[in-house]
């Protein structure tokens, strides 16, 4: 018996069946990570249009509050709030501007005095994005 040293046609087509396979399941993947919803970071312009007038600080008891812990998720999944702090310590206050257009909901980060605000447009009844915010006295407020 000799040994053949070349390659049969079907064990070729077979290899080349599972490189095309390989390469089709690999473009699928990097379709649908390139696709996955990320939180939208709000320029300091888009920010700033949603500060309309004096801001109207709520409790948490007081208002009704967006369902906001889906994008919440997100923003853990982005590494963007730290999944340390506890979900009933999240939200540090919530705001509104006087034409109550705009909401904007203060998440508590692990520095002080930094915050991760989302905001939210009370009309169209859904999540803007968020902006990241590292300063007091930011908004000017009606007691």
């Amino acid at each position: 018996m000799t040994i053949n040293n070349q390659i049969h046609p079907l064990h070729l087509s077979f290899i080349l069946l599972f490189v095309v396979t390989a390469l089709f399941c690999a473009f699928i993947i990097i379709k649908i990570l390139r696709n996955k919803k990320v939180p939208k970071l709000l320029s300091e312009e888009k920010y700033r249009s949603t500060l309309i007038g004096k801001m109207l600080e709520f409790s948490n008891k007081d208002i009704s509050v967006f369902n906001i812990w889906p994008y919440v998720s997100q923003l853990k999944s982005a590494k963007i709030l730290s999944h340390k702090i506890k979900e009933r310590e999240l939200i540090y206050k919530v705001y509104r501007n006087l034409t109550e257009d705009f909401e904007h909901i203060l998440l508590a980060t692990e520095k002080d005095n930094n915050y991760v605000v989302i905001v939210v447009d009370k009309i169209k009844n859904k999540i803007m994005g968020y902006h990241l915010l590292n300063q007091d006295g930011e908004y000017d407020l009606v007691a």
